[in-house]
């Protein structure tokens, strides 16, 4: 779809949806963008141009179809796969970002640390109409043989630039976390849980010098530029555990982060700010007011927050209560935690669980935004329940194959798709049938008329 549009900005220097958005044009990008999310295009354009809103949008992957991550747009959720050292498989990681696209994954990111790096991202590009993102440092360290030693910047520009050429629409770059933060860093009780940070912190340790990934932000950004690739700016230093939430560590990057972001609008760079990990319930909200006034009101991206540390095997739930409240509160996207946080590698179930369990989150965030729209399926899955329309009610639902499997497996024929009950309450004790009854009754119907008759004259 994108081909013939890319090709017509092929001789621009700068081919960002920011910089064409700064110049007043409404870019094709622009307007697809506008559609799907039923709002005006120059509302779009402006607040692209602001920095508010992002489109993620690699002018190399040609069968991208365009989306926005932003405050004026539905919150967003992100998957993420990728092989390891333990298990690498290309057919593995197609079937997952095939999987998160069946059940409507906003954008993926691509997190391969073991296998053919290269060869996976382009099975994953060429498989994805949504947005592909990456952390380029697991690539630079597997690419100089795990020595971080050996990481250079010329090595990580280089990086930077091939993955950009294979299609990336946006890169996670821990470029906000200071050799100064580390006697915060000593303070905390989990230390540095993102491992982009913790790699970060070995290099500086080891030469006692600042972040390759600050000192050479300029030369990142007109990589970036060049490709229209979006900056997702890392929080190395988020909280991996409610006792180190919202310290001195995390808000000292934050407010590099936003340092960062004005550079990087200078220079037509599009950007978001990935946010905090473990929060207490209680200081979500808070943490999204510290981000907009920090970083300019730039897109957010929080990983969850999972708002307690004990429910492993089950923190896709835990994280899902905590993202549900950030989307609420502000943030524009949302990243899926599975099952298997803390525990091991996700397969194609857990992205499944973990999509799910975000996309429940994102409506619901959307819903208590008062977005547009936004509860309508909610009415009709009502109107459907109350009418017995099974059928109707598994297409609604956001798992459809779900809802349908889990109703079948005590009333699997067919005569029961007609029927005016489940096996939860059985024909007799169906809550629903009841009250229609009674609505269907002329005395009932005529005592509740008399009733607010009364009501009303009473008032």
């Amino acid at each position: 779809m994108r081909t013939a549009w890319v090709a017509k900005r092929q001789n621009d220097t700068v081919r960002t949806q920011m910089f064409y958005a700064k110049q007043g044009i409404i870019t094709e990008e622009m307007e697809y963008v506008a559609k799907i999310e039923d709002l005006d295009a120059e509302l779009i354009r402006s607040e692209v141009a602001r920095g508010r809103l992002i489109i993620p949008a690699n002018v190399n992957h040609a069968n991208l179809e365009p989306m926005a991550i932003g405050i004026a747009a539905r919150c967003k959720i992100n998957a993420n796969i990728g092989s390891s050292a333990i298990a690498s498989d290309v057919q593995g990681e197609i079937e997952k970002i095939q999987v998160s696209q069946h059940y409507k994954a906003d954008t993926a990111m691509d997190l391969s640390t073991g296998g053919d790096l290269d060869e996976i991202r382009r099975a994953v590009i060429g498989n994805s109409k949504i947005p592909i993102g990456t952390v380029p440092i697991y690539q630079i360290l597997h690419d100089v043989n795990n020595k971080i030693e050996d990481m250079s910047i010329e090595k990580m520009l280089e990086v930077l630039e091939r993955q950009a050429q294979q299609g990336v629409s946006y890169f996670t770059i821990h470029a906000g976390f200071l050799l100064s933060t580390m006697p915060k860093v000593a303070k905390r009780k989990m230390g540095i849980v993102s491992r982009g940070g913790s790699l970060m912190a070995a290099w500086m340790m080891h030469y006692h010098r600042e972040n390759p990934f600050y000192t050479a932000f300029d030369d990142i950004l007109d990589i970036c530029a060049r490709y229209d690739v979006s900056l997702s700016l890392g929080d190395s230093l988020r909280p991996g555990c409610l006792a180190d939430a919202s310290d001195d560590a995390q808000l000292s990057e934050l407010k590099v982060l936003g340092e960062l972001t004005l550079r990087a609008w200078e220079k037509n760079v599009q950007v978001m700010i990935e946010g905090p990990g473990h929060v207490p319930l209680n200081q979500i909200e808070r943490n999204m007011k510290i981000q907009r006034e920090y970083c300019y009101e730039a897109p957010f991206y929080i990983l969850g927050p999972l708002v307690t540390d004990i429910a492993a095997g089950y923190d896709h739930i835990s994280s899902a209560i905590g993202a549900a409240v950030g989307g609420w509160h502000g943030a524009s996207m949302l990243c899926y935690v599975t099952p298997k946080e803390h525990l091991g590698l996700p397969n194609a179930e857990d992205v499944r669980a973990g999509i799910i369990a975000y996309k429940i989150a994102a409506h619901a965030a959307d819903i208590a935004r008062g977005r547009k729209g936004a509860r309508d399926i909610d009415d009709e899955m009502s109107d459907a329940r109350y009418a017995f329309d099974w059928n109707k009610q598994f297409e609604l639902a956001l798992d459809s194959e779900r809802a349908r499997e889990y109703h079948d497996e005590t009333l699997p024929q067919d005569v029961f798709k007609d029927a005016e009950f489940c096996s939860m309450c059985g024909p007799k004790f169906c809550s629903y049938k009841i009250t229609q009854q009674i609505m269907d009754n002329p005395e009932s119907m005529a005592w509740i008329a008399a009733e607010e008759k009364n009501a009303a004259l009473a008032n």
